[in-house]
This record gives C-alpha cells, sequence and structure tokens, in this order.
C-alpha cells in the first residue's frame, strides 16, 4: 500500500482528482488531495507547499513519521509545487502529470517563454483552439467537463510572480508522463523538456490534458507500475 500526494493544477481543485483517488482507494491505498490555497491572491508558492505538507502530516502523521512509501504527483501547474513537497518530506516518487517543470529561480509567469512552451503551442496550432472543451477536456464526458469548470477558481498572482525557491531538484526518483493526446501542452515539448531538464525520457499515456477525469483507471495503472519498482 502507499499513500498518494495528488497536486491539483492552476484554477483547480482538489475534486480533479476524484476518480482516480477513489480507484487508488480501491486497490487498497491511502489518497491525500488538498485544495491549495491559490484562490488566495496573498499565498505565494511556499504557502501552496505548506498546504499540501499539512494535509499529509495529517493524514498520515508528523514529517520525521512519514513512510517513504509516499508518491507525490503533480498535474501541469502543480509542478511547480510537487518538487517543493518532495524537498520536505521523504518521497519514495516524485511524478509530473503533463508538468511545467520548473528551473531554479524560474517565475511561473515567465515558464512560457522562457521553456519556449508559447512558441511550440503556435507551431502546433494548440493556441488557436480557446474552446476549453476542445483543448482540456475534449476526452472528458460533457457532464464532468461542465462541473469542472463550474469548479474552477482564481490563481495567486504572487504565485505567478515569485521566482522557484529551490537551488537543485529534490533527491527523489522522478518520472514525467506526457499525455499523447494533450491538446494544451504539445506532447513533443513535453518529451524534449523532460530530457533537458530532468535528463529522463518520459513515460506516455493515451488521453488529453485532465487524462484524470479521461482515464482514471489506466492513470492508476501508470502510477501503480512505480512502486513495483521503487518499492
Amino acid at each position: 500500500m502507499a499513500t498518494f500526494v495528488l497536486i491539483h493544477g492552476g484554477g483547480d481543485s482538489g475534486w480533479a482528482w476524484h476518480l482516480l483517488a477513489a480507484e487508488l482507494r480501491s486497490r487498497g491505498h491511502e489518497t491525500v488531495a488538498p485544495d491549495l490555497p491559490s484562490d488566495q491572491p496573498s499565498a505565494g508558492l511556499g504557502d501552496y507547499a505548506d498546504a499540501v505538507v499539512d494535509a499529509v502530516v495529517e493524514a498520515v502523521g508528523e514529517p520525521a513519521e512519514v513512510r517513504r512509501d509516499l508518491v507525490v504527483v503533480g498535474h501541469s501547474y502543480g509542478a511547480f509545487t510537487a518538487p517543493l513537497v518532495a524537498d520536505r518530506l521523504p518521497v519514495g516518487v516524485l511524478v509530473l502529470l503533463a508538468g511545467m517543470i520548473p528551473a531554479p529561480g524560474e517565475r511561473p509567469d515567465d515558464w512560457w517563454e522562457t521553456t519556449g512552451c508559447n512558441q511550440a503551442r503556435d507551431a502546433a496550432g494548440l493556441s488557436a483552439i480557446e474552446d476549453p472543451f476542445e483543448s482540456f477536456y475534449h476526452d472528458v464526458p460533457r457532464a464532468l467537463a461542465e462541473e469542472s469548470m463550474r469548479r474552477e477558481r482564481e490563481e495567486s498572482s504572487r504565485a505567478g510572480g515569485e521566482p522557484w525557491p529551490l537551488t537543485a531538484w529534490p533527491d527523489a526518483p522522478t518520472k514525467f508522463i506526457v499525455c499523447k493526446d494533450d491538446r494544451f501542452f504539445p506532447p513533443e515539448f513535453f518529451r524534449g523538456l523532460a530530457r533537458a531538464r530532468l535528463g529522463i525520457v518520459p513515460d506516455e499515456i493515451g488521453g488529453g490534458h485532465c487524462v484524470a477525469l479521461s482515464r482514471p483507471e489506466e492513470l492508476a495503472d501508470l502510477l501503480e507500475g512505480y512502486l513495483r519498482v521503487q518499492f
């Protein structure tokens, strides 16, 4: 059994993980999927990490007692928070799911240009897709997509303008998952970024950007596979 710590992306909430969390719990695992304080204008990246660490401590004990069977998963913008959590807790596996891999000192607001993401989106024709049902939710059942949009929250401007505080990547085995049918981040862009910034070849899953809603069972299979390797 493992404890999966699920960190949502920008404008989202812990609800985004509810199907995956249910699937993981049905397999005997524990899950922690807190809401980040991203709808608070004064919240910074450190506050995001605090919220996750506090939720983990409440679920499994004080940091000194936290087991190394923690699997921290950061989706999209949640990739700016997930490594901060892995730097504070004894994490067994750090997973970035279509994650915005940060570099030391990089501000989230600058990431789009410094990584070349904007240019990659333009080249792939993704910048022209304005309908979220086509960019984010094209393979998510309509009712789920509508509920997800209803739950959207504002994102803290302070967090977006803060330099990422770590000076090096945390000492935790790291995996990256590319969503092969992502219409928001070009899959080929993420393949290159994972190699350049993490030195790894990413794993891949079918589905769009919100694969936790569209393919929770397949995502659970992939995440469970990391347990067999690391634990």
